[in-house]
């Protein structure tokens, strides 16, 4: 499953203590490509985001391009790989550019100076999540909508080859998630990195993902494009609902 950029995961099994939550999950995102993971809560889909950001201990192989994820360094790792969990953390007293200038701190050293070229950058990550109007605001003071896209831009500014997002929709409103989506799309193309999604809101997951992965109990169930995945029967299926429920339901 040889992967020479982006991310390829091989045999990958975790959990907490002695409870496995993900089995055999075989998986790879492109250089420029947008994968999502969708399926149900408990699925799974948070615990490999957490394998990936090596928060818990797992069994298989997570490889960087060519490299074995435990082989690359805590420095060289934030440079490569940048992960946005689902956070709704407030710091006090920084402003939007401040936030997302953090992103260079992998690349500033301890004394955190910003070249002309970490400028540029952070500047680019502002325009690309469209952000450019709340530069100068405190962050604690936004929407929920753009702290998520002052988060992205964040992640952005570290210029990883390898971007993962955990429910990055979450606590959004229709119009945050579709700039959130446009954002995403934009990153995919001007920047290129591999990026890997988990979503719940499937008619996101469809105008967002190149290709989506279903996990079900832990495992990964179908992979291929969105329209092709995300049948109605099949969804029923993933999700377990009735047909009398589904009756009810819009999609």
């Amino acid at each position: 499953m040889s992967n020479p950029k982006g991310i390829s995961i091989e045999g990958l099994s975790a959990g907490y203590g002695k409870k496995t939550i993900i089995k055999d999950i075989d998986l790879s995102v492109a250089t420029g490509e947008i994968v999502v993971l969708a399926g149900p809560n408990g699925s799974g889909k948070s615990t490999l985001i957490k394998a990936i950001a090596r928060e818990i201990a797992y069994s298989g192989k997570i490889s960087l391009g060519d490299k074995d994820l435990q082989d690359i360094g805590r420095e060289e790792l934030s440079r490569r790989l940048s992960i946005m969990m689902t956070e709704r953390r407030s710091p006090e007293y920084m402003t939007v550019k401040e936030i997302v200038a953090m992103g260079r701190y992998p690349y500033t050293g301890s004394f955190g100076r910003l070249r002309d070229e970490d400028k540029k950058v952070i500047g680019e990550a502002i325009d690309l999540t469209e952000i450019s109007d709340i530069a100068d605001s405190e962050f604690a003071c936004l929407s929920d909508g753009q702290k998520q896209r002052v988060l992205l831009a964040r992640a952005i500014a570290q210029e990883p080859e390898v971007l993962v997002l955990d429910e990055p929709a979450s606590y959004l409103d229709i119009k945050y998630r579709l700039l959130l989506i446009s954002a995403l799309k934009r990153i995919a193309k001007e920047k290129k990195p591999a990026i890997l999604v988990s979503m719940h809101e499937l008619s996101d997951v469809k105008i967002l993902a190149d290709k989506v992965c279903t996990i079900g109990d832990g495992r990964i169930q179908k992979t291929g494009r969105p329209n092709e995945v995300l049948t109605d029967d099949y969804v029923k299926e993933l999700y377990d609902i009735s047909e009398e429920l589904w009756g009810q339901t819009l999609i």
